[in-house]
């Protein structure tokens, strides 16, 4: 096996920063971090979580930012997922009650932020499902005192990886509990939201929860992009985006199932529909826009003659089976 490749080292023989990466750490060195007088608002935070029956544990400074941070024990019956997480795996906290039952041991705290005497986690619901169900009284968290980071941490989850599905359905959660209460654009939650189309994705399997999301992502990427409005008002016109995706899933389920009537059964069916009806392949420059091309390929699924479709035109396709 090839070793693996390393990104070529600065003059003074640091590592090059990734591109996009503004970042500039604090010069804090370890024993900076503790933190033996906390701000106000920090030590208001420790009071409130002593009263709400959990404990602080440790009050300091993370070394990236220099953004105080709470170690705490919590009460588990006061700590809930957000809304706007993916949904709970059931084999994966099967996974973690295992592993907990064998090491006898809790070792990876969530983050929580608190809200009106409750603590929600954004990234920690199955670790906190497992204790639930072990009947654990008590939760270890890193308590951040300001709640808008709830939404940043979701991008450094690191529980278990994300397929399409849930992440789409992550930022349509995150998009409509943001767009109730707060002033904020797409374009400044664009480190949150990842891309435009998970947010169009994630309204569309709210209302189809088997949508093949996967065959028709790498054109919404293409052609859907943030919109400079408020969430609040852009949350209509992101649901009637996942309506025209919808529309065409219909289309090509129509397709396929004229294929099949014809005797085509392949993993590769959807993707070849999807395929044969997308223009972008044969467009120089800018794609046309969002509506003017789903408008375009769900007349073209709808009115597909699967009596011209040959046995080599899907070999010769060179498609992949529809993924999440």
């Amino acid at each position: 096996m090839p070793a693996a490749r390393k990104r070529p080292p600065t003059k003074t023989g640091r590592p090059r920063k990734r591109k996009g990466v503004k970042l500039t750490p604090t010069s804090l060195e370890p024993g900076e971090l503790r933190l033996p007088e906390p701000p106000p608002e920090v030590a208001e935070l420790a009071r409130a979580v002593e009263a709400d029956g959990g404990a602080v544990l440790a009050i300091y400074r993370e070394p990236l930012g220099g953004h105080p941070l709470l170690l705490v024990a919590l009460p588990v019956a006061k700590v809930e997922r957000t809304a706007f997480q993916r949904d709970v795996s059931d084999a994966h906290v099967r996974k973690l009650t295992l592993a907990m039952d064998k090491t006898r041991r809790y070792l990876d705290p969530i983050i929580a932020v608190r809200e009106d005497g409750v603590y929600r986690t954004p990234n920690g619901g199955h670790r906190l499902t497992a204790l639930q169900e072990l009947g654990a009284k008590s939760v270890l968290a890193l308590l951040v005192p300001e709640p808008k980071v709830a939404y940043q941490i979701l991008a450094l989850n690191i529980e278990k990886a994300h397929n399409l599905r849930e992440k789409a359905l992550e930022v349509a959660r995150m998009y409509r509990d943001l767009a109730a209460k707060s002033d904020l654009t797409e374009p400044e939650m664009a480190l949150e939201f990842e891309e435009a189309s998970l947010a169009t994705l994630g309204f569309a399997y709210e209302q189809r929860g088997r949508l093949s999301g996967g065959a028709y992502s790498p054109i919404l990427k293409k052609v859907d992009a943030f919109l400079e409005k408020k969430l609040s008002v852009a949350l209509a016109e992101r649901e009637r985006r996942a309506g025209v995706v919808l529309a065409f899933d219909d289309a090509v389920a129509g397709a396929m199932e004229k294929l099949k009537a014809r005797g085509f059964v392949s993993p590769y069916l959807r993707s070849f529909v999807v395929a044969r009806v997308n223009p972008l392949r044969f467009i120089k420059g800018a794609p046309p826009p969002f509506d003017e091309l789903f408008s375009q390929m769900t007349r073209r699924a709808a009115a597909m003659d699967a009596s011209k479709i040959r046995t080599e035109d899907l070999a010769r396709s060179g498609g992949a089976p529809e993924a999440e």
